[in-house]
């Protein structure tokens, strides 16, 4: 198996910023008279905030008043991330793996740019990708593969040479149509089966998924 690089997803696979997120989103909408349960902010994880916004009016109607939702959310959002963002375990040990070994890695995100630079800075990890994609670069985001597939561009390697790590279905979903090696490390939501199906590995942690790196690349399993 010639793997050449990997490709991480961000919210709730590297940085631990989901919960960020949810509590934001689900406060917003309280404070403007709705309510985004857990069931249905499961639905959201994955996908750029242009495709959660059409899901919020799709659950609430077109009285779902959006332009004082979008204001308030991302207020809410940095005052948390103010106070600083933590990694996920295993991080520093994986990286720390693919320097060693010089392959190559990227991030693939479907925040914005404006978000994701925030997040990296504040996580302690500005410029320690050096190839980041974001949702707002892409014409479809994830599900679709288009932001996978871009990844591979940058990288300047095939896409069925790259592992993507992802934390939600609709990462793990476009990963999988973009043809790359897929693992699943699931977070916030339990596994649906359509995560499942494109999965080529579930495991627990990034500890396990560079001991999954190490069996391929170095062992050649």
């Amino acid at each position: 198996m010639n793997i050449r690089a990997v490709v991480f997803d961000m919210d709730g696979l590297i940085l631990d910023t989901e919960p960020l997120y949810k509590n934001a989103w689900q406060l917003a909408s309280t404070e403007l008279g709705y309510e985004i349960d857990d069931t249905f902010y499961a639905t959201l994880i994955g996908r750029p905030t242009s495709d959660c916004e059409e899901l919020l009016l799709r659950q609430f109607g077109s009285g779902f008043p959006l332009g004082p939702f979008r204001l308030r959310w991302p207020e809410l959002w940095q005052n948390e991330a103010a106070k600083g963002i933590p990694t996920k375990a295993g991080l520093p040990e994986i990286l720390a793996f693919l320097e060693h070994n010089d392959l190559s890695f990227a991030v693939a995100t479907s925040s914005d740019a404006k978000h994701t630079g925030i997040s990296l800075r504040r996580a302690g990890l500005e410029g320690r990708f050096g190839i980041v994609v974001t949702g707002d670069e892409v014409m479809r985001g994830k599900p679709a593969p288009d932001i996978y597939i871009e990844a591979a561009r940058r990288l300047r390697i095939e896409a069925s040479q790259c592992i993507a790590l992802e934390d939600s279905e609709a990462g793990i979903v476009a990963a999988h149509e973009a043809g790359m090696l897929t693992v699943l490390i699931p977070d916030l939501a339990r596994p649906t089966d359509a995560a499942v199906e494109a999965s080529s590995y579930i495991l627990g942690s990034l500890y396990e998924a560079r001991d999954l790196l190490c069996n391929i690349i170095i062992d050649g399993l």
